[in-house]
């Protein structure tokens, strides 16, 4: 170059005044290229006389030669030459021709031998693990459409430059030379690559100081950016096998070692994201409370426009024709009397033969039929149905142009304004909505067809036309002349001159999927037709092929005004026809020797693949060739493909002319066509990195990431042209900046048609300066069209709007992503014409989704491969990161009428989970950089007073809160006795079955003494010592009581224990015998028929039957009396033994003394008032914590009477415990969340009018939806009828260990509102291992509160309270008033200080019936001293405290409680052992599985862990297995947006798989047990890249 080595800011001023003229000179076209070159290298020959082989660029864009110089090849050769001579001159050739499927040989050889290396290199992400019936085919025949049937071709989606192929070859390599690239690139390189070689040692010395365009041109043209996150692994990882994968052992990074395919597949994945990450730069944000993500700081090496600024284009003047007629109407009108007979219009059939020929009498006579018929015939003459200037649709196929013509003109010549839209084939046709609000908006009523389209459209049952989704009601009348009135002698048309009035309306669909009209007046109409006809230098008489649909854009524009008013003789070739016979355009041109054809590149590539058919075909006659579609850069293939094929059938280079449309502005500009032997137009190379930054950059080097564009000649006559900023205001670009093009002319769109606020922003745009004044008053049109103006005033189109993705704040074509992906081959995966690009908002900022149609016989792991591949290239060529690619069966995509894909409906399909894809790849991990900066905790070296004295500083108190005093205690086999004395024959507990009938009942004296006889019992049979461990083995009732209090009497320890389900001994007798071994067991009470299964046969298959201890059933004993009832000689003696699994998995049993039994049952007795006059109703599981104490304990220590109700029993009649309520009239009652969610979802199902819902029990969505709806309208009938009234209940305390479920308890009080129940009523209570119960709601405390606080800075372990509503809000409600004798403080887990109440930390509880600790942790025996008998760092180091494992934290509230202070109230957030570390930051599972059963109507249940710092969902799918795929794209949406989190891995399974224990709550690390061993049995696993 000349100005290589040539710092320009270093040469005189006067020099760079020189060539700063020179520049302008050139781009105004006052000089040609070389002139210019020739004076540029005269001003800078003394300073790069020392350079060697310099050549000099332009300064906006380079230019090539855009064909050889020699348009005639060799006679030898007619197609692709394989000499040196035609290598070399395709060499030269910018993008190369695409022969075969748009495919040089060379180039095809070399993508081939990149991918077979890349082959020998074994897969290196993981695949997916997919159920076989997840993976959903169409039918082979009606799978197999061709290649190229779709006109999502038509927008260049095939045409791709050879340089993209040559481009994978290099982009496919391993890892190491992506890496080694990026390193030893420039330094001035940008961000992503120098950030990715920070730290290492340059391996080549730094480039000597270039001028700064070229320099940036350069820099960006040879750079690639190296994401961290990429799709290839490590040599390591990729040498294994899958075989080998599945066998071999792995250690996680936990360190544990696995054998499953799972954990090597999550193994994969983590060495997949172990690369080396980007450093936290201007990407990311800080989590601060503005809950907006921070705008990235621009990075100092992108490029910037540097030019000047534009200056408007002027187009050559309108020229004045002395007999140009006033009105397109009167130059039909003309032509229909003095040339009658002269063809108009000639239409095909299938076969590609003339159909018939419509004559321009014909037209006119026919098109006045029909506008006599619309204004006299369709009403009445006083109430006529059309009045002049109502809109009419015309609604006809693309096969029937002639009957679509007649209607055109029959409208305009009875001044009705004609909306042209397709046929609807059905009612839920893509888009059909769209065309709706059209129609809507233009207030369309009326709509014209013909009698074979009337036959065609959907009908009901009646013979009516169906109501189409979202259409207006329509009147249709039929067109053929056989229903047409001749008009009387005395009527003529009215056809005045053109004005401002509408003309017609065209339809077009907006980047949201919005279909709005574009009205065009009668002058814009006309002027359009004289601008085209002078553009184009239309004469009459002329032959005129026209492949484009003839109802829009440039196939209604020269196919039927133009030509009209020219007198041209119109062939039409239909879409349908093209699919017969792809030949059939080109053979209408060498039969009729047609002058102009109108073609798309896709009708360029149908041609090129036929012409071998056809030998004697002779294009010599055509003297302009219109590409409509060759704006898009990909165009420029397909053309120069289709010369190199048909130039040696008279096919000349300079009548290609592609042209540049917009359906606001009409035609942009066209390329005139040329002199024969002129030189050709020259083609720009730019730069992709520039152009993704808006800036025009010449691409010298690296030509894997260039774009070639052609010109689309000048813009029309009589137009003005400005390049805008496409976002904000309407800013004038720099020369060197990629824009909008706005274009003011007369012979555009006026407005969209009955939308003035969007009309105003898109037709009414002022144009200003950097400084933000207007340049002038005259309004511009915009076009939708990105592109730039080169020298000598040629029009550069790189892209459109509508097709632009902005990823980061940098901009990529659609069109462009396609074509690099149509690149990878083999393309044997998938069609090539069935492709989607779009973009998707994802956490602030758009992310790029593909989706394609795979073919039928493409294997699992050829489509794995081929999205993987497609992954490397566009994150190589176009440096930006994919986030979904998805492969759906064929065929089921959204197509537009003729054919293409629905982009806006293929969209919406996605993002609502309807697209059922068979195949899909999510990589969040590459593209997504904007996360919340990962929390980088601080180490603790605060001493205890600064602790102290900040707290008071910031006016904040040390969370702690404390009960009622507690009196004194006794023991509770002393209680029974005593009642026992003193009232024998109350009644203390009373049992119900399903049907509400009690079947067992015991008083005071009746519970004693059957405790007396389990007593003798067991001092005879057991051979037991004081202190021995007794598993109580009962089913809920009161045998169990019984057993409780005579293993008490005989100085033995309890441990009650959940019998094993018959049906399920497999799975639940483990848990039994795990429970007796631990507990070492001396002995089992149970009944006669447990005892039988435990020595069963089937018992034996599960666990060692001959090994049980002594068993012994209580079912018929002996009337003895124990010799002496035992008495412990302290309060501190073990009183029971209380085993549970936890949810984290653990089986802990604690051990709880006689004090702390007793001072349990006191602070229970004092908070709910208990009293021997009481009645309580429990429906609990009573083996474990606060369940067990409520149904064995707390009646014999209060004298109350608990009716107990078996949660089992719900399940064969769910209003058992309703209907008690309501029977006893019981004021306290307590349940567990299992039994609250029972009753809320299914009580409805009890009466005759929901009997329906049995039919939707398979379809949960369904069933939900009619639930709330019918559930509300029968409760009443239904529960009133048997006289149920909940009015009575004072207290419903729900039982738990976990965050109160807000959104149950309050479905729970709506639901049950109207029978009586107060909202106040219902409450929760909390309790944990280390103490059974420490909220309790009680009678005489405030009611719970409920507040909202901030999910971010729960996040930080802050609490912050936010209003109801507000973003990012959680819902949190008390967990109850704390309990007489106890004592909470909130306390950093990790410093183990106090904390203020404005932070979350762990609840510690300091009570005199705290448990006494661990009597074993089964796997964790060293956690005992730790957890019961821990203290203070500082603040109180005295005092013993046991620490709950549990995070919350304590509000002061404005209630004031029993003893009139103002009240604390305790709020618990979740378990500290199932927080889940990611990033920095806490999370609680409940948190993202509510977020994620939100995300699809057909997500059951959902439950999260983690894995090795990935973060696993599994989600219940309630619908078809087709669904499964779908959800994991809304998954990972769903938690990204509201949670800040990648999801690492998505597994899809079916209902009832995620474990739930009896308390209603999950275990998770159960089920990731069972993930990581492979035990699921999955639909769908994705791994997520």
């Amino acid at each position: 170059m000349a100005d290589r080595g040539v710092d320009l800011s270093a040469l005189p001023k006067e020099v760079r005044d020189q060539l700063a003229e020179l520049d302008l000179e050139l781009s105004e076209g006052d000089i040609t290229q070389k002139g210019y070159e020739k004076k540029r290298a005269k001003l800078l020959a003394s300073y790069i006389s020392h350079l060697p082989n310099v050549d000099l660029p332009l300064p906006d864009v380079q230019l090539s030669p855009s064909r050889s110089a020699d348009p005639s090849p060799s006679p030898e050769a007619p197609g692709p030459s394989t000499s040196s001579a035609s290598r070399h001159h395709r060499s030269h050739r910018s993008g190369g021709a695409r022969d075969e499927r748009y495919r040089s040989d060379i180039h095809t050889e070399a993508v081939q031998a990149a991918l077979a290396k890349h082959k020998e290199e074994k897969m290196a992400l993981p695949m997916p693990t997919k159920r076989r019936s997840a993976f959903v085919q169409s039918p082979i025949d009606t799978c197999t459409p061709p290649d190229t049937s779709s006109a999502s071709e038509d927008e260049g989606s095939l045409r791709r430059k050879a340089a993209l192929s040559a481009a994978l070859a290099q982009t496919l390599q391993s890892p190491d030379y992506w890496i080694n690239r990026s390193v030893q690139s420039s330094s001035t390189s940008s961000s992503a690559s120098s950030t990715l070689s920070h730290g290492e040692p340059k391996t080549q010395p730094q480039p000597q100081p270039q001028p700064a365009v070229s320099l940036l041109a350069d820099v960006l043209a040879h750079t690639r950016i190296d994401r961290g996150s990429r799709v290839d692994l490590p040599p390591a990882v990729r040498g294994m096998s899958r075989g080998q994968s599945r066998s071999s052992m792995l250690d996680t990074a936990d360190g544990v070692p696995v054998s499953s395919r799972v954990s090597t597949k999550i193994q994969q994945l983590l060495n997949t994201l172990k690369r080396p990450k980007r450093p936290p730069l201007s990407e990311f944000f800080l989590d601060d409370s503005e809950e907006i993500v921070e705008v990235p700081q621009p990075d100092p090496n992108t490029p910037k426009p540097e030019g000047r600024q534009i200056i408007p284009v002027k187009g050559e003047p309108l020229g004045v024709v002395s007999n140009w007629p006033p009105a397109l109407q009167a130059a039909l009108a003309r032509w229909g009397a003095t040339q009658a007979k002269s063809p108009a219009l000639t239409a095909l059939d299938i076969t590609g033969k003339p159909l018939y020929t419509l004559t321009y009498g014909k037209l006119w006579s026919r098109s006045l039929k029909l506008a006599y018929t619309l204004l006299n015939k369709l009403g009445t003459k006083t109430e006529p149905v059309l009045q002049p200037g109502d809109r009419v649709a015309l609604v006809y196929p693309n096969s029937d142009p002639g009957m679509f013509w007649v209607a055109f003109y029959g409208c305009l010549l009875a001044e009705v304004i004609p909306v042209p839209i397709e046929v609807p084939l059905s009612r839920q046709d893509a888009g059909s909505q769209q065309i709706g609000f059209l129609l809507g908006s233009c207030g369309v009523s009326l709509a014209l067809t013909s009698e074979v389209c009337l036959k065609g459209l959907p009908k009901t049952q009646n013979g009516e036309i169906i109501q189409f989704k979202g259409w207006p009601r329509m009147k249709w009348v039929v067109t053929d002349t056989k229903y047409l009135t001749k008009p009387s002698k005395d009527w003529q048309p009215h056809i005045p001159t053109a004005n401002t009035d509408t003309a017609y309306i065209e339809y077009k669909a907006s980047k949201e999927g919005t279909v709005m009209g574009v009205a065009v007046s009668k002058i814009a109409m006309l002027t359009h037709c004289q601008a085209l006809t002078q553009a184009c230098n239309y004469c009459e008489g002329e032959t005129l092929v026209n492949v484009l649909d003839c109802k829009k854009d440039m196939g209604l524009w020269h196919g039927v005004l133009t030509s009209v008013m020219n007198r041209i003789h119109t062939i039409t070739v239909p879409y349908a026809v093209m699919k017969a016979c792809p030949m059939s355009w080109v053979q209408r041109v060498h039969i009729h020797k047609a002058r102009v054809a109108l073609v798309k590149c896709r009708d360029l590539h149908w041609a090129m693949m036929a012409h071998k058919e056809q030998k004697d075909i002779n294009l010599s006659s055509i003297r302009m060739l219109i590409v409509a579609d060759g704006a898009n850069p990909w165009s420029v293939s397909s053309c120069d493909a289709f010369l190199n094929v048909f130039q040696s059938h008279g096919l000349k280079p300079e009548v290609i002319c592609p042209c540049a449309t917009s359906p606001e502005a009409l035609t942009v500009a066209i390329r005139r066509p040329g002199a024969r032997g002129a030189p050709l137009p020259a083609r720009a190379i730019l730069s992709m990195g520039g152009l993704s930054h808006g800036v025009i950059r010449v691409n010298t080097e690296d030509k894997n990431s260039a774009l070639t564009v052609q010109d689309v000649g000048h813009i029309m006559p009589g137009a003005l042209m400005c390049i805008v900023k496409p976002e904000g205001s309407p800013q004038l670009c720099k020369t060197d900046e990629i824009g909008e093009i706005v274009i003011n002319s007369r012979a555009g769109g006026t407005m969209y048609y009955g939308l003035p606020g969007v009309t105003k922003t898109t037709f009414e745009v002022i144009p200003v300066n950097q400084a933000g004044a207007p340049v002038g008053e005259i309004p511009f049109t915009r076009t939708g069209l990105l592109g730039f103006v080169g020298p000598g005033s040629l029009v550069f189109v790189v892209g459109k709007i509508e097709g632009l993705l902005m990823v980061s704040g940098r901009r990529h074509n659609a069109d462009d992503l396609v074509a690099t992906a149509l690149a990878v081959e083999p393309v044997k995966t998938v069609y090539r014409g069935r492709i989607a690009v779009f973009s998707v908002t994802v956490f602030y900022d758009e992310r790029i989704v593909i989706v394609a149609e795979q073919r039928p016989d493409a294997s699992e792991e050829d489509s794995f491969q081929w999205m993987s591949r497609v992954l490397q290239a566009i994150d190589s060529i176009h440096q930006v990161g994919l986030y979904c690619l998805a492969l759906v069966p064929a065929n089921t995509l959204p197509k537009t009428p003729l054919g293409g894909i629905h982009i806006c409906e293929t969209k919406q399909n996605f993002l609502e989970g309807n697209l059922h894809p068979c195949n899909i790849l999510m990589c969040p991990h590459t593209c997504v950089t904007n996360l919340p900066k990962p929390r980088q905790k601080q180490p603790v070296d605060v001493g205890p007073a600064s602790m102290l004295v900040g707290n008071l500083v910031a006016g904040k108190r040390i969370a702690q809160a404390i009960g009622r005093e507690l009196g004194v205690h006794q023991f509770l086999s002393e209680a029974l006795q005593w009642r026992a004395q003193m009232d024998p024959d109350h009644v203390l507990y009373v049992l119900l079955n399903a049907k509400g009938v009690a079947v067992c009942t015991a008083t005071c004296a009746q519970l004693h003494k059957r405790a007396e006889k389990i007593t003798a019992t067991l001092m005879e049979r057991g051979g037991l010592n004081t202190g021995d461990n007794v598993v109580l083995l009962y089913p809920p009732g009161i045998d169990l009581i019984a057993a409780f209090y005579g293993c008490l009497y005989a100085g033995v320890v309890p441990v009650t224990v959940r019998p094993p389900h018959p049906q399920n001994l497999a799975a639940t007798l483990p848990t039994v015998r795990m429970i007796i071994d631990v507990s070492k067991a001396a002995c089992i009470l149970t009944t006669q028929p447990l005892m039988r299964i435990l020595r069963s046969r089937e018992a034996a298959a599960s666990v060692n039957v001959k090994t049980w201890p002594t068993i012994i059933d209580t079912d018929d004993l002996p009337r003895k009396r124990p010799p002496h009832i035992y008495k412990p000689p302290t309060a501190e003696m073990l009183a029971y033994l209380d085993f549970s699994v936890s949810t984290t998995g653990m089986l802990t049993g604690v051990k709880m003394s006689h004090a702390a039994v007793s001072t349990l049952c006191r602070s229970i007795k004092l908070q709910c008032e208990l009293y021997s006059s009481r009645q309580v109703a429990i429906c609990l599981d009573p083996y474990c914590g606060l369940g067990f104490v409520l149904w064995c304990l707390s009646s014999v220590y209060s004298g109350h009477q608990s009716i107990l109700i078996p949660p089992l029993e719900l399940e064969s009649s769910l209003p058992v415990w309703l209907s008690t309520l309501s029977q006893y009239k019981i004021r306290d009652t307590f349940c567990s969340y299992s039994v609250m969610e029972l009753c809320t979802k299914g009580l409805g199902t009890q009466t005759e009018m929901l009997k329906v819902t049995n039919t939707l029990r398979y379809e949960p969505y369904m069933y939900r939806i009619c639930f709330k709806v019918i559930t509300c309208l029968c409760l009443r009938s239904c529960l009133q009828a048997r006289g149920l009234n909940l009015s009575c209940v004072r207290s419903c305390v729900v039982i738990a260990e976990e965050r109160p479920r807000l959104a149950l308890t309050q479905s729970f009080s709506k639901l049950f509102k109207d029978l009586g129940l107060s909202p106040r009523a219902v409450s929760t209570a909390f309790g944990s291992r280390v103490n059974l119960a420490i909220c309790l709601q009680g009678t005489a405390g405030p009611d719970p509160s409920t507040v909202y606080v901030d999910m971010k800075s729960l996040r930080h372990d802050r609490v912050r309270l936010v209003e109801r509503g507000a973003p990012q809000s959680l819902p949190l409600m008390e967990s109850g008033t704390i309990l007489p004798g106890v004592r909470v403080i909130i306390v950093n887990p990790e410093t183990r200080g106090p904390l203020g109440d404005s932070h979350l930390g762990e609840i510690w509880v300091n009570s005199p019936h705290n448990a006494s600790g661990y009597y074993t942790i089964y796997g964790e025996e060293s956690l005992q001293a730790d957890h019961f008998n821990t203290r203070l760092s500082f603040g109180e180091p005295q005092t013993l405290w046991a620490r709950t494992s549990y995070l919350g934290f304590i509000k002061r509230t404005e209630l004031l409680d029993a003893s009139g202070d103002r009240h604390d109230a305790l709020f618990v957030v979740g378990s500290l052992d199932e927080t889940l570390e990611l990033r920095g930051l806490r999370y609680h599972p409940i948190d993202i599985e509510t977020s994620v059963s939100r995300a699809h109507r057909s997500i059951a249940e959902s439950a999260v862990f983690t894995w090795t710092n990935l973060l696993v969902v599994v989600a219940e799918l309630s619908g078809s297995e087709q669904e499964a795929l779908d959800l994991v794209p809304l998954v990972t949406n769903v938690v990204l947006e509201e949670h800040h989190l990648i999801v690492g891995v998505v597994v899809i399974v079916d209902p009832g798989v995620i474990p739930i224990n009896s308390r209603g709550e999950k275990q998770r690390m159960h089920l990731r047990d069972s993930f990581l061993a492979d035990q699921l049995d999955p639909i769908y696993v994705a791994y997520n890249m």
